[in-house]
């Protein structure tokens, strides 16, 4: 299921950036939560360690850490890094999400 969810150049090379920033090992958790606009959301943390049953995604010097559960919610997405006019940040092209809100950040399944 790891396959599924991929991760693009740019928000490989954006995720690299933030953690040489970080202590050595630090790593991207993406996440989903209930809440937002729309039902649930995406998160994102810095963490410096996995849990056991954590999917790890690698791609160009950039670790992601998505747990179990979130990865349900998650499979058959791509995580991008989109840079225009309204600003700077990660996009989840999730295939489930039936709606979302305008910021990209909440969606309803």
């Amino acid at each position: 299921m790891a396959e599924s969810v991929t991760i693009t150049d740019r928000a490989a090379h954006r995720i690299g950036e933030i953690l040489k920033a970080e202590t050595a090992g630090a790593m991207l958790r993406v996440s989903v939560e209930g809440g937002g606009c729309s039902g649930f959301q995406y998160k994102f943390a810095v963490e410096g360690s996995k849990a056991d049953d954590d999917v790890v995604l690698a791609r160009h010097g950039a670790t992601v850490l998505i747990d179990t559960v979130s990865l349900q919610y998650l499979a058959g997405s791509e995580i991008d890094f989109v840079d225009d006019l309204i600003g700077a940040s990660f996009k989840v092209n999730n295939p489930k999400a039936k709606a979302s809100c305008g910021c990209g950040t909440s969606f309803s399944l």
